[in-house]
């Protein structure tokens, strides 16, 4: 057992480091990495967002960000396959553990998301978010948005999540739309992608619908992608519920005729030259999951943005 661990999470002198901890045991963060509220000399931030008060049909995502930690302990830090690599050998990145929120007072969540994201993104190039319900993308955006003005959204999805909305609502279903109007994002070169259901707005956003993403290949996919974004700096934001149910059982607003986790992972290997500025999973409700199929997928999905990002880092060095 001599140079193994059992507790890398909090022990780890490297931000560096390979994991070697039992993926049936030890200490969870996301991949084994470190927790750390400090942040000098890391590449790349994880951080959870337990929030699911805004949510229009099964409530749960707020144990999300557990569910993702704990399937992605079956990530063992051999080489990560597609990407051939140990995405941990020169990328610095930290896990820094939940967001705090009073679940008495709703009404002050937006404002210390966007708080806690401005402090992390001030010092860090990229933050990695686990939901969550999707409302808390919109706070995200409002701090990625100040740091880097308005985004091409890339979101992978069901919904739209253009709903009609008021200020000052909480709903997981109209950040899109409060986005567009607060100017956080372009919608010109703004994409929603595997969309199988209505809303009344489109607001100028590009939409692959579910049946159009059906009879694409993930290479055409891909293109529309950077073609829609233009090269833009980016967010990218993926749903979970984007999956088909079979894929993805454990989520809220489940909507059946949706991508495979093997088509979905396909298209996002092929986004390498999409300048990803920060991303998120959300909608992980593992009350509804069935042998950790969602969170399994989930935790996939954010590994794939840490190996593209990875490769980016790699690339600029």
């Amino acid at each position: 057992m001599a140079g193994k661990s059992i507790d890398h999470a909090i022990t780890a002198d490297s931000l560096l480091s390979a994991a070697s901890d039992p993926t049936h045991a030890g200490i969870l963060s996301f991949m084994r990495r470190r927790y750390s509220k400090t942040f000098t000399g890391v590449d790349a931030v994880v951080w959870g967002i337990p929030f699911d008060a805004a949510t229009s049909n099964r409530p749960g995502a707020r144990f999300g960000p557990q569910a993702i930690r704990r399937a992605s302990a079956i990530f063992d830090n051999d080489p990560q396959y597609p990407f051939q690599r140990d995405l941990f050998a020169e990328m610095a990145v930290v896990d820094a553990g939940d967001c705090l929120l009073d679940y008495g007072y709703h009404e002050k969540t937006p404002a210390t998301i966007a708080q806690e994201a401005e402090r992390i993104i001030a010092s860090v190039p990229y933050l990695l978010t686990l939901g969550g319900d999707h409302f808390i993308t919109l706070p995200l955006l409002r701090a990625h948005a100040a740091k880097h003005g308005p985004l091409a959204l890339v979101q992978f999805d069901a919904h739209q999540d253009t709903w009609p909305d008021a200020e000052g609502r909480i709903d997981h279903g109209s950040f899109v739309g409060r986005a567009v109007r607060e100017g956080l994002i372009d919608p010109a070169r703004s994409i929603q992608v595997g969309i199988r259901t209505h809303a009344p707005e489109d607001f100028g956003i590009r939409i692959l619908y579910g049946d159009a993403v059906e009879e694409m290949s993930a290479s055409a996919i891909a293109a529309e992608i950077l073609a829609q974004t233009k090269g833009a700096a980016a967010y990218l934001t993926v749903d979970i519920d984007c999956l088909d149910p079979a894929f993805a059982p454990g989520t809220g607003t489940p909507v059946s005729g949706g991508f495979s986790s093997a088509k979905l992972l396909s298209v996002m290997r092929k986004l390498a030259p999409l300048d990803i500025r920060g991303s998120d999973v959300v909608e992980v409700a593992p009350a509804y999951d069935h042998a950790d199929i969602t969170a399994i997928a989930a935790s996939t999905v954010a590994m794939y943005m840490l190996g593209l990002r990875a490769e980016r880092l790699a690339a600029s060095r």
